[in-house]
């Protein structure tokens, strides 16, 4: 397989206590499917999270994308290895810096556990500390609300709302929430999500 044009921006392993972030591979796709399973994530209308048939055809999107250097994806493991879901570095804008943590999703089991602030912490560390970005965006629908406060505990800022931006699957119209965290902003990021991930729960 090509490496992606600036492969610097390319997918690498990272591993923490709870989460591990793999390269997305074609021979994940029966762990995703079963992923996927854990709580129909696909019938959430405010989402675009692949059907377990369409996971293959999502794998190959995903890795066509990394192919033109616009898109790194990740499997996402829990701590004992077993896949849980995929995020991914979209919108990747190498002369600029910038890019988007975005198209995650984890099965049922695994949300509202540490794994996502410590996979946030990861991705982030990673963007910010190695791949030197000025920003890193998070985008979600309007509705979205769990997704809008996951980003808003991060301690991503809220640039706007692109309104009418996106027409849905069903034909429905989309506004999106953009957020942001800064390259200035990064520090104390990074403290608040230790404590999130060092607190009593």
């Amino acid at each position: 397989m090509n490496e992606p044009p600036d492969n610097e921006f390319r997918a690498l392993p990272l591993r923490g206590q709870h989460v591990q972030l793999l390269p997305l591979e074609a021979g994940h796709h029966d762990g995703l499917v079963e992923a996927v399973q854990d709580g129909a994530l696909w019938r959430l209308w405010y989402t675009a999270i692949p059907a377990p048939e369409g996971m293959a055809a999502e794998i190959a999107r995903r890795l066509g994308l990394q192919q033109n250097g616009s898109m790194a994806p990740f499997t996402v493991l829990d701590g004992a290895g077993k896949i849980i879901g995929m995020t991914t570095y979209m919108n990747i804008d190498a002369p600029q810096r910038r890019l988007e943590i975005g198209a995650t999703w984890y099965a049922k089991r695994v949300q509202r556990s540490p794994l996502n602030t410590e996979a946030k912490l990861l991705l982030l560390g990673y963007a910010f500390g190695t791949l030197n970005c000025i920003a890193v965006e998070f985008r979600t629908h309007f509705f979205n609300q769990a997704s809008r406060r996951a980003i808003e505990r991060l301690g991503a800022k809220l640039d706007g709302i692109l309104r009418q931006h996106q027409r849905g699957a069903d034909g429905a119209m989309r506004d999106t929430c953009v957020y942001s965290i800064i390259a200035p902003e990064w520090p104390a990021v990074r403290q608040h999500l230790l404590w999130q991930l060092q607190k009593p729960r």
